[in-house]
């Protein structure tokens, strides 16, 4: 399958989402988010897919909205909300994928670009990357569940001061704040972010997708209801066919496939 605005290409399990418009610095127009609705929901539903990698072409990750399209737009503002929720119907899909996100962030990284970078589980950046709450420079606000991230990352003080200042934000400062997994090279990126990805190839895809959808809810359920998600994703992981070869490997005194330190940085 082919877009319009998106590259789309599986490496051994990996799947690399390329944000393809760098004449616009990959500006979310209304294309670019229906291509993404449609992909967010192939990546869902193929049991190839073990990771996503979401970059941008060109040297901007993404500029975020399309001034152009907001400007000719119009309209009332019941209808303008309606065309905004609609416009950003793809974005709990990916944000509570149930395999990892990687997100490859090099320049700019602005608005709902910087939205898309927090719904990702790994951002690396490159040094020349810039994350921005634009939209408070414009009389707007913050947007694509940005004010639902943020905070949770990093604390409700420092993301008010970044909401409503629109400062710009370094890859130093983001690493700081708990945003970044790491800052790498230019040259180094994608070869960084292709690591990360490609080690849940030997992890369990449903045990992984489990953890992550209760991390996700983790900060608006109490400890009973977590427990109990807790209790019933451990009942269904155990009885996954991943989780019987891992017992026989441990009781062998086998190495177990999936160990993070094990690998390379």
């Amino acid at each position: 399958m082919t877009y319009e605005t998106l590259l789309f290409e599986m490496a051994d399990g990996v799947a690399v989402v390329t944000l393809n418009r760098p004449e616009a610095r990959n500006a979310l127009n209304v294309k670019m988010r229906e291509e993404l609705g449609e992909l967010v929901l192939r990546l869902r539903d193929d049991g190839a897919v073990k990771s996503v990698l979401l970059r941008g072409a060109g040297e901007a990750f993404c500029a975020g909205g399309d001034v152009k399209f907001l400007r000719e737009a119009g309209g009332s503002a019941p209808a303008t909300r309606a065309r905004v929720r609609a416009a950003h119907v793809w974005s709990p899909e990916l944000a509570m994928l149930e395999k990892p996100v990687i997100a490859a962030v090099d320049g700019p990284a602005y608005g709902g670009g910087f939205s898309l970078a927090l719904m990702a589980d790994f951002v690396l950046a490159t040094p020349e990357a810039r994350f921005c709450c634009v939209q408070a420079r414009m009389g707007m606000v913050a947007d694509l569940s940005a004010m639902y991230f943020l905070p949770r990352i990093v604390g409700l003080q420092t993301a008010k001061e970044i909401c409503l200042t629109g400062r710009e934000i370094s890859a130093e400062e983001a690493l700081d704040y708990g945003i970044l997994y790491g800052i790498y090279p230019r040259a180094e990126l994608m070869a960084a972010a292709m690591d990360v990805a490609g080690r849940f190839r030997v992890a369990s895809t449903e045990g992984i997708g489990m953890a992550k959808q209760i991390l996700n809810q983790a900060f608006h359920l109490d400890q009973r209801a977590l427990v109990e998600l807790e209790a019933y994703s451990q009942s269904v992981a155990m009885e996954t066919d991943y989780h019987h070869v891992a017992v026989r490997r441990f009781l062998d005194k086998k190495p177990l496939e999936f160990a993070w330190e094990s690998f390379e940085r």
